[in-house]
């Protein structure tokens, strides 16, 4: 996914958004009329995720040009911004001096059930991960600590994690990505590939599920 959670006092250096922001109203935006009801409020439009994902992927080349990464990307939330975030680093290899030769690898995550993290962590698509020895990487995905120790097994040289979303969550204990792209509220959020028992993927906007919402998909 594209989402993590950090400790309520840390700060995560993305944009933060504050807990006493209410969010845009709905109506100012397009999205699926089947999801009619099942919002509270559109909490990052979608071209706001698209401009910082651009800011991410110049702090990547700054800090990475020239060397050869591989970018492991978590599935399912995750897929889509791995997808614009490796989009705008083509684009700006394309444009600079400094270029970064990247390979993609997809794993999948899952420990949601309804909008419940449980303990109960699956690692599909991860069993081999020998593409990784000696090389960098760019992970962009939640549920850290496990997944790192997992990868770290196989001897990356150096490991970087990427993340759209940092949840601010009390007691978390869960590790800072370091690149981030907002700090939000604890909140279960939806859209740009984040679901609920697999709906709204399909939604652009990162948008606040309502109570509506959750009992209508609830599994």
């Amino acid at each position: 996914m594209a989402e993590f959670a950090v400790q309520s006092e840390g700060r995560s250096e993305g944009i933060v958004i504050k807990d006493d922001w209410p969010g845009y109203s709905l109506d100012l935006f397009s999205y699926p009329a089947h999801y009619s009801g099942d919002l509270d409020c559109v909490i990052i439009p979608h071209g706001v995720i698209m401009d910082r994902t651009e800011r991410l992927a110049r702090n990547i080349m700054d800090d990475l040009g020239n060397h050869a990464i591989v970018v492991l990307c978590v599935l399912k939330g995750g897929y889509q911004f791995c997808a614009d975030l490796v989009d705008r680093i083509k684009d700006l290899s394309h444009n600079s001096n400094r270029t970064i030769p990247m390979t993609v690898h997809f794993i999948r995550l899952k420990s949601y059930l309804n909008d419940e993290s449980t303990e109960d962590l699956h690692i599909l698509g991860g069993e081999d991960l020998s593409l990784l020895a000696g090389k960098g990487i760019v992970g962009t995905g939640k549920t850290m600590k496990t997944l790192l120790k997992h990868v770290e097994a196989f001897g990356p040289k150096m490991i970087k994690v990427a993340g759209l979303l940092v949840k601010r969550v009390p007691h978390s204990s869960a590790c800072v990505p370091d690149y981030v792209g907002f700090e939000i509220p604890n909140r279960f959020v939806v859209g740009y590939a984040l679901d609920y028992n697999e709906y709204f993927r399909d939604l652009s906007h990162i948008c606040v599920i309502s109570d509506t919402g959750k009992m209508k998909y609830k599994i």
